[in-house]
């Protein structure tokens, strides 16, 4: 793991962490300053606006949860579909005529190689992304040769049908995968929610002199475990929220076993 990606794993940790620690302690210490103004300060009120705050945080936190979960189940589809789709090409590339069957099957040998490498090391993302891409051209040039010398075939239409779906399925990955993420305005709304609502809590900690510095802190700590479990299934390139390989790596011996 690179330097690079350590850090930014870490500060998916530590913003959330820091994001709790510091309202609850702000609040605390203006809590404290206003019970020394005035020991009159009525509790009940306090603690009804904590819970409300409380309940909308959480409702927030799981629609947060809801979106990235989401994505997580897409990627898990896509990549059944990605292995149908491969595995079928595979099969119709033994109907069309030389040199196409064996270049064929030989650029989705590489084609799920680099998928397998890729699941292996996150760090080749940029370098695979590109050759996949180089391979799924070379596979629609060859759809345009076979027009040429029979468009009305179907065995054409079958091997452009295998074709397409994988371009298609590598394109769905792409976008599910790499750029859809969590709205910026939901992330920015969650943000606002958690500090209002740990600033009240630390708030009625100063207020009624309870809250430990330990308790806090195991506060913050649940709040950041949380957060960091979302945008780990939020950024999959991070390669912490990995979704199990073994369906490509089973195509991957099957297609170098023949």
């Amino acid at each position: 793991m690179t330097t690079e990606k350590f850090l930014a794993i870490a500060l998916m940790f530590f913003i959330p962490f820091v994001s709790v620690l510091i309202p609850i302690l702000l609040g605390q210490r203006y809590g404290q300053y206003r019970k020394k103004k005035s020991e009159e300060i009525l509790h009940a009120p306090i603690g009804s606006v904590v819970g409300a705050a409380f309940g909308l945080l959480a409702f927030m936190l799981a629609i947060t949860f809801q979106i990235a979960a989401n994505r997580y189940d897409a990627r898990k589809q896509l990549l059944l579909e990605e292995v149908t789709n491969i595995r079928t090409g595979w099969l119709r590339a033994g109907l069309i005529s030389e040199p196409y069957r064996s270049n064929t099957k030989k650029l989705l040998c590489e084609y799920v190689d680099l998928r397998v490498d890729l699941a292996n090391d996150a760090s080749k993302l940029s370098v695979g992304l590109s050759r996949s891409q180089q391979i799924l051209d070379s596979l629609w040039k060859y759809t345009e040769a076979l027009a040429e010398l029979d468009r009305s075939s179907e065995i054409y239409a079958l091997y452009t049908t295998s074709v397409n779906d994988m371009i298609d399925a590598y394109n769905q990955r792409i976008t599910v995968s790499l750029q859809y993420h969590i709205p910026g305005a939901v992330l920015f709304v969650l943000f606002i929610i958690s500090f209002v609502s740990m600033f009240l809590l630390g708030y009625q900690f100063g207020i009624s002199g309870k809250g430990s510095f330990r308790l806090i802190i195991l506060l913050s700590l649940i709040f950041a475990f949380v957060m960091f479990l979302i945008l780990a299934l939020d950024q999959p390139e991070k390669g912490l929220a990995t979704i199990n390989q073994k369906p490509m790596f089973t195509l991957q011996q099957q297609l170098h076993g023949k």
